[in-house]
């Protein structure tokens, strides 16, 4: 299998980060390539607890579920590309792109990084379900009105991104059922995506 690059899309609680995980392991298991896995998301908390200007200004918009500026995003994602991607792993990407103007910009890396035949992943999950998993995880920034905040944003702003990248020739979109069991969404994914 030659090294792939996959764009997870999915609603906040549609289990993507599981999602990520199990492709994760059965890419490990198929071909013991490495895996670069990029999720912004993360490096936002982290950098939320660092005691830095940075730090400060992106704890606030964090804990309210608001996108933060692309240009941040942008190089959060680059650098990742940089230090760690080589011809030979496999990618993820997760949470990225947020914004049009971002997924301008992923097509941009991933011309410079000759990765093509771009599998994009969108696990599809109702409003109602996804509030409703979301109850359920209660991770700190989860509050009422930044999960309302964050279903909004991702229609305004995530799904234009989406529709960008599907218009390139070289991504190819799928849409996985998000509401059945993990184990069915898993097993969805690499029989839509001819894994096996």
């Amino acid at each position: 299998m030659q090294p792939q690059t996959f764009i997870f899309f999915g609603n906040v609680g549609s289990g993507k980060g599981t999602q990520v995980k199990l492709l994760q392991e059965f890419l490990k298991k198929k071909d013991d390539r490495e895996c670069v896995y990029v999720y912004p998301g993360n490096e936002y908390r982290k950098l939320a607890e660092l005691n830095s200007l940075a730090g400060f200004l992106v704890k606030d918009p964090l804990s309210r579920g608001e996108l933060l500026p692309g240009f941040l995003t942008d190089a959060i994602v680059v650098n990742i590309l940089i230090s760690s991607l080589s011809k030979d792993k496999h990618l993820i990407v997760d949470g990225y792109p947020r914004a049009v103007s971002q997924s301008t910009s992923l097509k941009e890396m991933m011309e410079f990084f000759e990765r093509r035949e771009i599998k994009i992943i969108c696990i599809a999950v109702g409003e109602e379900e996804a509030k409703r998993r979301n109850r359920l995880r209660a991770r700190h920034d989860d509050t009422d009105e930044g999960l309302e905040k964050r279903l909004e944003e991702y229609k305004k702003n995530v799904i234009p991104a989406l529709r960008d990248l599907q218009k390139d020739k070289n991504y190819m979109s799928y849409e996985i059922n998000g509401e059945q069991a993990i184990q069915d969404v898993h097993e969805e994914i690499i029989r839509k995506l001819e894994l096996n």
